[in-house]
């Protein structure tokens, strides 16, 4: 590949922040390109060529949060809409997990640029991510991701008896949505009215969709673990950070 790509979408590329972070950073001269600082936003560069940052960027970034939530029904994940409160309203002293190891002071600077990575419906509970940190985002809610997310999912049949099997293999593979297949998935009944899924990706209302191809409904639904991030003992409408030893 020889083609110029812009400088900011190469640094996304190779894992070092992301785009807008790229923007700041060239803007305020702490990229290097074959060792020589770029500042002006729009540069493009080779695939081969060496890409840095300056001290002053990767000291910026340790200090960029990644908070867990435990979201309520009735709250939107992003921004506010219809009059619904956003998760993020949640973030305060107050609501901080009593249990929380993590020595980290909260300080109000630490909602700007908090966003979510990866949505959870306003009728769903359970894990939510929101970060400042752009690598964290895009490995969540990037194009290729493949990090599982893991769902317990009260269901109600509407026909008599119980699902055929043949349709739970169908919810594992087998169904579309928006003219689409969907990517395998893994679901297996956890108790009598609950299903656990595991998806790797996610679409609007995914799950509740798939449900509804093979004739359940949707009672509860609560995400419990984002890759290897669970969301344990973490209380509703509580939040922590995410610890040094963690990843997804």
């Amino acid at each position: 590949m020889t083609e110029l790509v812009r400088l900011s979408k190469r640094m996304s590329e190779l894992g070092l922040c992301s785009r807008r972070e790229a923007d700041e950073w060239i803007a305020r001269g702490w990229v290097r390109v074959d060792g020589k600082i770029v500042a002006e936003l729009g540069s493009k560069v080779l695939p081969h060529q060496r890409v840095s940052v300056e001290r002053q960027a990767a000291a910026e970034q340790s200090k960029r949060v990644t908070i867990l939530i435990n979201k309520p029904v009735g709250y939107v994940s992003g921004q506010a809409e219809d009059g619904y409160t956003p998760a993020i309203a949640l973030v305060k002293p107050e609501n901080r997990w009593p249990e929380d190891k993590v020595q980290t002071v909260f300080h109000p600077t630490q909602l700007r640029s908090l966003v979510p990575a990866g949505r959870l419906d306003i009728d769903s509970v359970g894990l939510l991510v929101l970060t400042q940190d752009g690598r964290i985002a895009k490995h969540l809610i990037g194009e290729t991701t493949s990090v599982e997310k893991e769902y317990l999912v009260r269901v109600a049949y509407s026909k008599p008896g119980r699902l055929p099997d043949a349709d739970l293999r169908r919810l594992n593979h087998g169904l579309s949505l928006d003219g689409k297949k969907l990517l395998p998935a893994k679901v297996t009944w956890q108790n009598e009215d609950q299903l656990n899924f595991i998806l790797r990706e996610g679409k609007k209302r995914q799950i509740r969709r798939m449900c509804e191809l093979v004739g359940l409904r949707v009672i509860g639904l609560k995400r419990v673990r984002i890759g290897k991030v669970k969301l344990g003992k973490l209380p509703e409408g509580q939040w922590r950070y995410l610890r040094d030893d963690e990843e997804f």
